[in-house]
């Protein structure tokens, strides 16, 4: 009976594993890689771009599309596909049994780790045997009665051979001890470049189940795009300026972040400014109601808004007719059609001779400029080498040569012609956009009641082309890194000034000057009389432009007098009480300015005058 039980349970596992590998064949058979292609990264969200090709047979088919992101807005699913298959539905879920993708990285840390850990697993144990034997060593150390008989000669020995072996044991294990601390300390780095190189891997992946319906037989392509919230990009500048006398550089850089649960290798790229998954709609009025207005509110939102770094320039700055170091030179592109075939041209690329072979192994993506060179043009250049005309080509140079900037009603967008990796770690990834030289204005700017430092300024106008987004900026001028800035462009009006960092060389100093101050009591009145001068040196070889402000008390209270004495000829805001100097300093050159007010308020009262 026990045999027959068996037979009857293997012959039933033959038939499941048979319909289960069966089942397993069958499901491979619908599955299809799909290939990430295209990218658009907006500053919340992306979209991806897919493209597979599938077998189908003649009327339904199931098809599962794998290499999707694990994070999916369904709601944005799109596939395209031929006019004879139709899509009668569609599912998405996660593949949590999809096998980790080990690079031989990861397998090198992974084996380091398994023999660490065999070594630490024997120190263990070299490290208890120790212990024990030490303890053994401790506990017949000492000579009871029956052993009394010993020589001095015997016990001197016996003693030797205590202090001896003893030293020998607790040497020992301290060295394992010690050996122990480092392997947990190797165990410990292995773990952390394991977990580094883990985020690089896929462990789960997206895929579609498709319900298609094929009129005729045969591969079908498809393309599939959708959103996804998992990846955004940031913007972030380098400005660099080699002198107050030399054009202002701005670099565009992105930061871009990804965790769709997929890498993206070799994929184009778009960077766009708006967010996917934007709903609009379009605004409607609503009512009116009016009420009073807080007075001191008023007066904060005036004060903010009105204490503005001013502009040095006499006149607007022409944008318009500014020089663009950086402007190409336009030539139409035309193909070696031109040239006989009997007789090659001669090819220079950037500016050195080329081979024809190798000629056209350059990718013509490449080309940042063609020229064709034909008679006198191409001999009177190169001589009798340019006899069967010449093609002079420049190749692009460095990242943003790869980047077309396309300005749209509602966003602009960088399209990056270079194929792209960017790894599902959650790490930034750096890419460089594009380059701007503009004019501007440098001027430096201090209030030493705040700081006592000078800070350079660059003031650009027509700020607007320049589609500048809210972000961090390195600021490196004269070759040197000063620090970081912060540019926000909904901030400024017709200038845009950008703050290049401290300048040691122009000193502003601020100090009271007592002869000149004085307290007096008028009645049930004190008058208070204060004198501030403030003094600015060039130390730099060049002449500067300096904006200089101070201040003097406001009074919101009738029972408060305050009274302007002297503010040297400065422009005075007497809304918020701020002074302005505007000022030209030659090399070496200092310039003193005073600002002096009195206060007269009840003698009883305090108030906080510096």
């Amino acid at each position: 009976m026990l045999k027959k039980l068996s037979m009857k349970a293997f012959l039933s596992f033959l038939f499941f594993s048979f319909l289960y590998v069966h089942s397993f064949a069958y499901n491979d058979k619908n599955k299809v890689k799909s290939t990430l292609t295209n990218v658009t990264i907006y500053r919340s969200g992306a979209e991806l771009t897919h493209t597979a090709t599938a077998s189908l047979s003649r009327g339904d088919n199931e098809l599962i599309v794998e290499g999707i992101s694990s994070f999916v807005d369904i709601n944005s699913i799109q596939i395209n596909c031929p006019a004879t298959v139709t899509i009668l539905g569609i599912e998405f879920s996660n593949n949590y049994l999809a096998s980790e993708l080990v690079t031989p990285e990861l397998k090198m840390i992974r084996d380091s780790l398994e023999k660490v850990n065999t070594e630490l697993e024997k120190t263990d144990v070299s490290i208890a045997t120790t212990s024990d034997l030490l303890n053994v060593l401790q506990s017949n150390k000492e000579i009871k009665g029956s052993q009394t008989g010993l020589s001095v000669a015997e016990l001197m020995k016996l003693m030797d051979y205590y202090k001896n072996k003893s030293a020998e044991l607790q040497n020992e294990l301290s060295a394992l001890q010690k050996k122990k601390i480092k392997l947990n300390q190797l165990i410990a780095r292995l773990n952390q470049q394991q977990n580094e190189e883990m985020k690089k891997n896929t462990v789960t992946g997206g895929r579609l189940i498709l319900q298609l319906a094929a009129a005729l037989g045969g591969e079908q392509n498809f393309t599939i795009t959708y959103i996804t919230q998992n990846a955004y990009w940031t913007p972030y500048y380098d400005i660099k300026a080699d002198d107050i006398k030399s054009p202002l550089k701005i670099i565009y850089k992105a930061k871009i972040v990804q965790t769709t649960g997929i890498d993206w290798k070799k994929v184009k790229l778009s960077l766009s400014t708006s967010t996917a998954s934007q709903y609009g709609q379009a605004p409607l009025l609503s009512s009116w109601f009016l009420s009073y207005i807080n007075p001191v509110r008023r007066m904060e939102s005036d004060l903010y808004k009105q204490n503005t770094i001013p502009s040095i320039a006499k006149k607007e700055l022409d944008y318009d007719k500014m020089k663009d170091i950086r402007q190409l030179n336009e030539i139409s592109i035309r193909g070696q059609g031109t040239v006989t075939n009997a007789s090659l041209p001669l090819y220079v690329v950037n500016g050195a001779m080329m081979e024809a072979t190798d000629f056209n192994q350059l990718n013509p993506s490449s080309f940042k400029s063609i020229n064709l060179l034909k008679g006198d043009d191409a001999t009177s250049m190169y001589g009798a080498r340019g006899s069967n005309g010449v093609v002079v080509v420049t190749l692009k140079e460095g990242l943003d040569d790869y980047v077309s900037v396309t300005d749209n009603a509602l966003d602009v967008t960088y399209d990056i012609e270079l194929p792209y990796d960017v790894p599902t770690n959650g790490k930034q990834q750096i890419a460089t956009l594009k380059e701007e030289t503009i004019a501007a204005i440098y001027k430096y700017y201090a209030v030493p009641k705040l700081d006592k430092d000078a800070y350079l300024l660059a003031e650009v106008t027509g700020w607007e082309k320049l589609n500048l987004l809210p972000g961090e900026a390195n600021i490196i001028f004269e070759g040197t890194y000063v620090g970081k800035s912060f540019i926000d462009p909904g901030s400024t009006n017709d200038t845009l000034n950008l703050t290049l960092g401290k300048d040691k060389r122009v000193i502003i100093k601020r100090e009271k000057l007592t002869d000149f101050s004085s307290v007096k009591f008028l009645g049930t009145n004190k008058v208070q009389t204060i004198t501030y001068e403030l003094t600015v040196k060039n130390n730099k070889k060049d002449a500067v432009s300096m904006i200089l402000k101070d201040q003097y008390p406001i009074s919101t209270n009738k029972d408060i007098e305050v009274e302007l004495l002297n503010s040297s000829e400065a422009v005075i805001n007497t809304e918020i009480g701020v002074l302005t100097w505007k000022m030209d300093l030659k090399p070496g050159e200092s310039r003193k300015v005073r600002i002096s007010y009195s206060v007269k308020y009840p003698k009883g009262k305090v108030l906080n005058l510096n």
